[in-house]
């Protein structure tokens, strides 16, 4: 892609930001619809993170998507945010409008349009997500939003449990969706809440490399064949959450859906075109 005096700017601020694939995916969205920009990745220092959103305007950049540990820190600098973002209160992803620069935090609605690639559908159903940090609170406010029934929270009972707890009743009175956080402990709460759930998701870290034979749950007897399983790692691209639920003949999918459609999301707010998923997916899952 030839670089002109016409160039525009997107890109990513995060830290570390070296390892993002992001670049990649809109880089060839961009070529692909003939839109005259470049993506690149920024690794920035807390002490600079004013200045740089204040660039997104100075530079008439086209946006930029934000990574940890900024997607809350760089709130104060903006002035509007999504629906999704305010419930979540963190952001993603940075727009340029006439009014300034809208926080949004495509993070959920990624989640929820990976479901279809496995043809789950939890409209108006229940679902059980295990973990409480920023991807469970993004997946339970899209979720939320778009009509999910019932939303079975289960966390460690850690010190951010109580905060955790007033965030999802917050979301619950905002959304009249029903959710509720009970401790991981309680392995007959959860077995209930699996057996009567439509979805299960792992939104924590454990089974990520190097600890693949790790896993959030300790028993499986609530697993039946109307479950479908998600995990929100992708590396590795098979935890052994999902390795189990595989082998009991369940839906499974990883993480990788959630960052191809976020991403997706992303690219369709900064320029109102359709990222290319049939070229990108496939560079994401051999990424």
């Amino acid at each position: 892609m030839e670089i002109t005096g016409y160039t525009r700017l997107a890109g990513l601020i995060a830290k570390p930001a070296k390892h993002s694939i992001s670049p990649l995916m809109h880089n060839t969205a961009f070529k692909a619809n003939n839109i005259d920009a470049v993506y690149l990745s920024f690794e920035v220092e807390k002490p600079q993170l004013a200045a740089v959103i204040k660039s997104i305007t100075a530079l008439n950049m086209i946006g930029a998507n934000v990574s940890m540990p900024y997607k809350m820190a760089v709130i104060p600098y903006l002035d509007e945010l999504s629906e999704a973002a305010k419930l979540i209160g963190a952001v993603n992803t940075i727009v340029p409008s006439g009014n300034g620069l809208v926080g949004h935090n495509t993070d959920g609605n990624g989640f929820m349009r990976s479901l279809a690639d496995i043809n789950v559908d939890i409209i108006k159903k229940e679902m059980t997500i295990i973990g409480a940090g920023g991807a469970a609170t993004a997946i339970c406010v899209q979720a939320a939003l778009d009509g999910v029934k019932k939303i079975n929270v289960f966390n460690r009972q850690d010190d951010f449990f109580a905060a955790s707890q007033a965030k999802l009743e917050t979301i619950a009175q905002k959304t009249q969706c029903t959710i509720t956080l009970r401790d991981l402990a309680d392995t007959k709460a959860v077995n209930t809440a699996i057996y009567h759930s439509h979805l299960l998701v792992n939104a924590t870290a454990v089974g990520m490399k190097p600890n693949e034979d790790q896993t959030a749950l300790s028993d499986f007897s609530a697993f039946h064949e109307n479950l479908a399983v998600y995990d929100v790692i992708y590396n590795p691209r098979e935890t052994k959450l999902l390795q189990i639920a595989k082998e009991k003949g369940l839906k499974t999918a990883n993480g990788l859906g959630m960052l191809l459609y976020q991403g997706a999301y992303a690219f369709e707010l900064w320029t109102g075109k359709k990222m290319p998923l049939e070229i990108v997916k496939p560079l994401v899952e051999n990424s």
